[in-house]
């Protein structure tokens, strides 16, 4: 089967990822209830007994939410950085101490076959990372919740076979919505999120013969459409002259409320 993911769930109401290959799985964030993250594997054919370890990139409810009662029931161990476990001590409750696994940011740790790599993103977080994935030769990598891609991330990026890349809003959809303004800074500023357009000029950056998908995510429910992220993203590669066949590169959709389909990897 080889190096395979699903996006159970993506969005401000909850993220959850599973990777697998023949050896390990691992699930990236619980951001929903325990129940609805068995629901949504149920839906895939998988079940959380499969899981070896989770991992955290940051501390924020729509990445932990379910995090403490998964992960007791289950007894599996969690691994996130040194900052990141103390901003989120008091919201995940008693986990045993040994597991509670402390993976550096910037830092390789294998599982198995799965070679797992954290990396610093720039967000409103303690020590927020994203992740990638390489078994077998392929690479996935997840970068979400970051308000710009910096030249570290881009380097950390390349050679993708798919990507998991935030999308999160319209520039002017957010700029007409109804949230206070303070919020709408934190959200277009370094520390936020990444828009349509940030996310289109990004893959510009990144686009090589062997990045083959990518999936568009943690969009807003309030400040973007699925058609319309896409459709921004393509208008910015095309302007600045990439043109594809659908079997060349395609974007790929990610949902709030159910998982997607089994991707393989490379």
């Amino acid at each position: 089967m080889g190096l395979r993911f699903t996006v159970l769930a993506s969005g401000s109401t909850g993220n959850a990822t599973v990777v697998s290959t023949d050896a390990a799985s691992v699930l990236i964030d619980v951001g929903l209830s325990g129940k609805k993250i068995e629901e949504l594997m149920t839906e895939r054919d998988f079940a959380a007994r499969e899981l070896d370890a989770i991992f955290v990139t940051h501390e924020h409810s729509d990445h932990i939410r379910g995090l403490g009662a998964f992960a007791r029931k289950h007894r599996l161990p969690i691994y996130a950085n040194e900052k990141t476990w103390g901003a989120m001590m008091k919201s995940v409750g008693d986990i045993p101490e040994e597991n509670r696994r402390i993976l550096p940011t910037d830092s390789v740790m294998e599982l198995a076959d799965l070679r797992i790599e954290s990396y610093a993103i720039s967000h409103d977080a303690a020590e927020p990372v994203g992740y990638c994935f390489q078994s077998g030769g392929a690479k996935l990598s997840l970068a979400t919740d970051l308000g710009y891609v910096s030249d570290k991330v881009m380097r950390q990026l390349q050679n993708s076979d798919v990507m998991v890349l935030e999308s999160n809003h319209d520039v002017n959809m957010l700029r007409m919505g109804r949230y206070p303004w303070n919020t709408k800074r934190r959200i277009l500023g370094d520390m936020g999120h990444l828009s349509n357009e940030a996310a289109g000029e990004a893959l510009c950056s990144l686009l090589t013969g062997r990045l083959k998908r990518v999936y568009l995510a943690h969009l807003s429910q309030e400040h973007n459409l699925m058609d319309l992220a896409k459709l921004t993203v393509n208008t910015v590669l095309e302007n600045n002259g990439f043109f594809f066949h659908k079997h060349e590169f395609s974007l790929c959709d990610t949902y709030y409320d159910r998982p997607t389909a089994w991707d393989i990897v490379g």
